[in-house]
């Protein structure tokens, strides 16, 4: 029986797969995101074509210091100068420090019994710190920080303590002023003869490189804090080895740092008992003393290493009531004598100088037998 259904023409059914792209619905934020867009990229332009179009001449607001200049100049380091080197110069400079043998302590009388002495040094100077703070702490620092830049920039981390080392021993010395500032500039009002020639001769006038006096000051620092150079002993004195002063050999030579060769007193005058390390404050301004033409006509006792090392042998000699030999007495009579004091008229009126003599003081028969030999020297210590 033939079927009266008509056959369909469509295809069967096949399976189907495919991987379809799924896209994110756009929120609000997206789409004020995309309308900004542009208004951003047009304040980019902007930010960089009008500068460049307000600019006069050639504009050059990207370049980096003067990494682009072809004449720059290169600052010289110190010891690179003509005429403040040495051959070896630079070693000196990069040079690390010695390691130094142990200290000997010994006994001394002075300075409560204890003094350390160096094997090649001598005896070596006790700890100066300047703990007070203010205007003592400042204008030392300023001063001593000066004294190791102008005379030692271009020596190692060692020469640099030396020098300070030397400030501080005179200013423990008796015949230096007791101040930093006060030695450093001592003589300053001379146009030659100063002690620390660059407080005379113009070197002042440049201002220092900031580099070299942060690390001269760093020394400065801690030399002021108790720190002591051992390698140059009780050195008061030194000069650079390019020179040879009149002084040098009737001085005693300690040791050669660098470029600068040290020495301390002969004699008494170079001895520990002659050294007191402790500071009274007192600094004077940090500046050099105002010029003084007549200064310069007159010899300066004062600024001779070899009159004050005589000197000294002079005064401790007399205080210890010993005959005093014509030499000896000639070299006293040539220092600088005292002012005359001034008084007010109604002073003068009274007296004057007569009032201060001290010819009414009792004498030996109102003074009770122990005390007679009160304020007299001592020549044998223990008797």
């Amino acid at each position: 029986m033939l079927s009266t259904v008509a056959p369909s023409l469509e295809p069967r059914p096949r399976d189907f797969g495919a991987r379809l792209k799924r896209r994110r619905v756009p929120t609000l934020a997206m789409r004020l995101r995309r309308r900004h867009m542009g208004w951003r990229a047009l304040v980019l332009v902007a930010a960089f074509a009008v500068p460049a179009l307000a600019a006069p001449g050639d504009w050059q607001a990207f370049g980096i210091g003067n990494a682009g200049s072809a004449n720059l100049e290169v600052e010289p380091l110190p010891f690179e100068r003509p005429g403040e080197s040495f051959p070896g110069s630079a070693f000196y400079y990069l040079a690390q420090d010695e390691v130094l043998p142990p200290l000997v302590e010994t006994q001394s009388d002075a300075d409560g019994g204890r003094l350390f002495v160096d094997e090649r040094a001598g005896p070596i100077a006790r700890a100066m710190r300047i703990d007070n703070s203010g205007v003592d702490r400042s204008r030392a620092l300023e001063c001593l920080t000066a004294a190791i830049y102008y005379e030692a920039r271009s020596e190692s981390d060692q020469g640099q303590r030396a020098v300070a080392q030397v400030v501080l021993n005179r200013v423990a010395h008796p015949s230096y002023p007791n101040t930093v500032c006060g030695v450093v500039y001592q003589g300053s009002e001379r146009r030659t003869g100063c002690q620390f020639s660059f407080t005379c001769d113009g070197s002042l006038a440049k201002a220092p490189n900031r580099m070299f006096w942060y690390r001269a000051e760093n020394v400065a620092r801690a030399a002021l804090s108790g720190y002591v150079e051992r390698t140059v002993g009780l050195a008061t004195h030194y000069h650079t080895i390019a020179i040879y002063p009149y002084w040098a050999p009737s001085l005693r030579h300690i040791i050669t740092v660098g470029a600068h060769r040290f020495y301390r007193f002969g004699g008494a005058a170079g001895e520990a008992g002659a050294f007191r390390f402790a500071y009274r404050g007192g600094e004077p301004v940090a500046a050099p003393h105002a010029r003084n033409a007549a200064a310069d006509k007159l010899p300066d006792t004062a600024l001779d290493p070899l009159a004050l090392q005589k000197a000294y042998e002079v005064g401790l000699k007399s205080a210890q009531g010993s005959p005093l030999t014509p030499a000896a007495a000639t070299g006293l009579q040539q220092q600088r004598p005292h002012a005359a004091p001034s008084y007010a008229p109604e002073v003068q009126n009274r007296g004057g100088e007569a009032l201060y003599r001290g010819d009414r003081l009792p004498q030996d028969n109102g003074i009770r037998p122990e005390y007679q030999n009160s304020g007299r020297w001592i020549g044998q210590p223990g008797n």
